[in-house]
């Protein structure tokens, strides 16, 4: 078959939901994602970063090659998910940015990457100012971080109207993806007749043109539908081989140019399929090694071949509702499968809820903005620039002068301009598309859009004194729950206790100062905290202290005053009080009370006295934002822990013969004994790899043996699994900078020799890819190979490593 005109491109949709606090703006610890922090970090694990290394193997399973997989397809990543990587994988971040100017140079300066919908709303059912601000916003991320214009927009669930191709034409966007049902009707440029088309009979393999009411136009791309759902769900990517001849299979003997092309989520690579990102890798390898077809992206396909027929698409239509956008406002039937008896009869009323809150707070905006600002919707839309440069003060200080109609703001003035921004960047966020496509209103995304709801309502009665949150309540409360009585219930009990103001922020600073290093100034997520006065006394396990301390937020500028006093009493136990309206010399008065009582150890007084400054209202340790409290629990509870590790070791050492002689004599050694052991040698082994010396071979092995011997488990298997990867990691990388000291290097192959010969499967991509990198090194003559026995061991490390020399 000629493939001289035969074309392939492969679409990632990479994103995931937003999961940062509302209020706090940070991923709180997600346990259901263990061993890693949070499910963005897992998931960037196992997904988004192999991607940027993926690996071919050979005949032998051994790594043949190591490639970019984003330089070599087409692909879009969430804004919000790319501001996480940029701080928590820099690395991954930038290999990201750096496949896009490659891809560039491959495709005659078209790059692969394109922009996304910013906050991934359904565009069709929002209205035209938040669908201008959601694709100016996702054009302004993408030059951010791109540093180039972007040709191509993906829609949030390709969802789409009329009316979102007007505002993507309207600001330079060329092209879109649609799946092939959203394709209504066909025909050539320049014939008047409309051929109707469906999911089936659309031809997938050329652009159309759609030309819309205002003269503007857009080119759609509607992706192959069976090869999406091949990689989906049918196991495309068990085989990289099969999945490059399935995707030449679509293409034909005609002698036009052809493209076959797919999109999926780029999660398939590597989440939802284990080493999907080799499977595709090899894919492409194959493609091109065969000569099977040609890869390229959207771009520089249709600078080769601008569309020679045009299409009407059907409107308000999406990827994954087969009834258009009913999974995002009704009880349509599509759900994920995970509870048959369940209906999602609250998405309709959900929506209506959030559309009534989004239509309130729009004349609070216009009234409370049109007095600073010359134009606040204009404003609006430049407010990402504030946002994607982290919210610097200067930054900030551009933007006002840009759009404030005085010379001369009041004090009040800036928080005022920086809440109203927020309340509308939150009323955007509440219409986030996962909010409405799982099963449940009280799911965990769902609860999510409910937080963004509640922050919107908070800044509300800030700017304008306006309070919606009982109206809020008693709408969600006629919103049905197949879980709890109705969604009212379901906010009240998981959303709303999460809601955070500078008081319950205070609060944090007081208790985090019991422990902190440095107490008088501490910054944590959004806000700063700074003692003018701070005191700490000390008696044996006893705490307390005692401070005047100005808080403020790093997002709107807003700062309170506090006066708190916390005592500590051991273990959990922590007793705080806080006051905004205390006196400099009432709080000096009680700073010498209490400081007196609890020197001469009356606790009892101590809590008399705060309760005669402060009133009776306490806070105690579970005020704590849920990462600090479980740093603190840590803290706390590590004297305990070592206790228990005390008397563990004492049963180990002191009954070791003992089991060893039972263990010959056939006789079953007692349950306590064998706990003792597994928690020595787990405690032991994770201490070897995380904080121990690599170079005690014998000792591992010993632990290991011990393993063996008893017949105990190795506990926390994942999350020690993944320390010795990372150990083996930053070894393997202070081998490289010693230029591979021979020494060190032989250390390092009998610890890899141990784990593997004692069946510890680990996930070495890291290392594979720091020792891929020394081989290249080698060949292109940056190493020397000091002798023989060097030689051998450096083969050897590879040997373990899976590369060939």
């Amino acid at each position: 078959m000629n493939t001289s005109n035969k074309f392939l491109c492969i679409h990632g949709h990479f994103y995931q939901p937003p999961r940062e606090n509302a209020w706090l703006e940070v991923i709180e610890m997600q346990d259901s994602a263990a061993p890693f922090h949070d499910w963005n970090e897992r998931i960037n694990f196992e997904c988004y970063a192999p991607n940027t290394a993926a690996r071919i193997l050979d005949e032998s399973n051994y790594i043949r090659k190591i490639v970019n997989n984003y330089a070599r397809i087409n692909f879009n990543f969430g804004p919000t998910l790319l501001s996480w990587m940029e701080k928590a994988d820099p690395s991954t971040y930038q290999a990201i940015l750096d496949a896009d100017k490659v891809s560039q140079a491959k495709f005659n300066g078209h790059g692969s990457a394109i922009a996304q919908v910013h906050s991934h709303l359904i565009l069709p059912l929002a209205n035209l100012r938040d669908k201008e601000t959601q694709i100016i916003w996702g054009i302004r991320d993408f030059e951010h971080r791109f540093d180039r214009l972007p040709e191509g927009m993906w829609l949030s669930e390709t969802a789409v109207d009329t009316e979102t191709l007007e505002v993507l034409a309207a600001n330079g966007i060329r092209y879109t993806i649609l799946a092939p049902r959203q394709a209504r009707a066909v025909r050539r440029l320049g014939e008047s007749e409309w051929h109707p088309v469906n999911a089936e009979s659309v031809e997938t393999r050329r652009p159309y043109l759609c030309k819309l009411p205002s003269g503007r136009q857009i080119v759609l791309f509607f992706y192959h539908g069976p090869l999406a759902q091949g990689i989906a769900f049918d196991g495309l990517l068990n085989n990289g081989k099969v999945f490059a001849e399935r995707l030449v299979r679509a293409f034909d003997d005609n002698a036009e140019p052809q493209l076959v092309h797919v999109a999926t989520d780029g999660e398939s690579y590597g989440h939802h399929h284990r080493h999907g990102e080799m499977a595709l890798a090899a894919c492409l390898h194959y493609i091109e090694e065969e000569r099977l077809g040609t890869i390229t992206n959207y771009g520089y396909y249709l600078e080769k071949f601008p569309p020679t027929y045009e299409a009407q698409i059907h409107e308000q239509s999406s990827w994954s509702c087969a009834h258009g956008v009913e999974r995002w406002r009704s009880n349509c039937g599509c759900h994920t499968g995970g509870h048959p008896g369940w209906d999602q009869s609250w998405r309709g009323p959900l929506r209506d809820t959030l559309n009534w809150l989004r239509d309130e707070l729009i004349p609070l905006f216009e009234r409370e903005a049109s007095v600073l600002l010359k134009d606040p919707w204009k404003a609006r839309n430049e407010y990402i620039d504030v946002l994607l440069n982290g919210r610097r003060e200067e930054v900030v200080e551009e933007f006002l002068q840009r759009h404030v109609r005085k010379k001369k703001l009041l004090p009040a003035d800036k928080p005022q301009i920086i809440r109203l921004m927020e309340m509308q960047r939150q009323a955007m966020q509440m219409f986030t598309s996962c909010g409405w496509f799982f099963d449940e209103v009280s799911g965990i995304e769902t609860l999510q859009i409910m937080q963004y709801a509640n922050r919107a309502i908070h800044y509300a009665k800030q700017v304008g004194q306006v309070d919606l949150h009982d109206k809020f309540v008693k709408r969600l409360a006629k919103v049905p729950s197949n879980v709890d009585e109705n969604a009212a219930e379901s906010y009240s009990k998981r959303v709303d206790p999460s809601r955070v103001d500078l008081d319950r922020v205070g609060m944090h600073y007081a208790v985090s100062s019991l422990f902190a290093s440095d107490p008088k100034r501490i910054e944590f997520l959004n806000y700063r905290a700074e003692s003018e006065v701070f005191h700490r006394e000390t008696a044996g396990n006893q705490l307390l202290t005692l401070g005047r301390t100005i808080v403020q937020s790093k997002i709107t500028y807003s700062k309170k005053h506090f006066s708190f006093a916390v005592l500590y009493l051991g273990q959990q136990n922590i007793i705080g009080n806080i006051s905004i309206d205390m006196d400099p010399q009432t709080f000096q008065e009680m700073c010498r009370s209490m400081i007196d009582a609890f020197q001469r150890t009356n606790l009892g007084e101590v809590i008399g006295l705060m309760q005669q400054y402060f009133g009776p209202e306490k806070y105690t340790l579970w005020h704590l934002f849920r990462d600090e409290k479980r740093r603190v629990l840590r803290q706390i509870t590590w004297q305990s822990l070592e206790q228990a590790e005390i008397a563990f070791r004492n049963i180990y050492n002191a009954n070791y013969q003992l089991m060893v002689g039972m263990q010959q004599s056939g006789i079953p050694v007692p349950q306590v004994f064998l706990d003792a052991v597994e928690f020595v040698v787990n405690k032991d082994l994770h201490y070897f790899f995380e904080n121990g010396s690599l170079h005690d071979v014998q000792e591992l092995e010993r632990l290991i043996g011990e393993l063996e011997k008893w017949s105990v488990k190795l506990t926390n298997a994942k999350s020690f699994k993944l320390a010795v990867s990372e150990r083996l990691y930053t070894e393997l990388s202070t081998l490289e900078q010693s230029s591979l000291d021979l020494e060190n290097m032989q250390n390092l192959i009998a610890i890899l020799e141990t784990l593997f010969n004692a069946g510890v499967h680990l996930d070495i991509w890291k290392s594979q890819n720091l020792y891929f990198s020394m081989v290249k090194g080698y060949k292109n003559g940056e190493w020397v190979f000091a002798s023989p026995e060097w030689e051998a061991a450096f083969r050897r490390l590879g040997d373990l490593l899976k590369i060939h020399m």
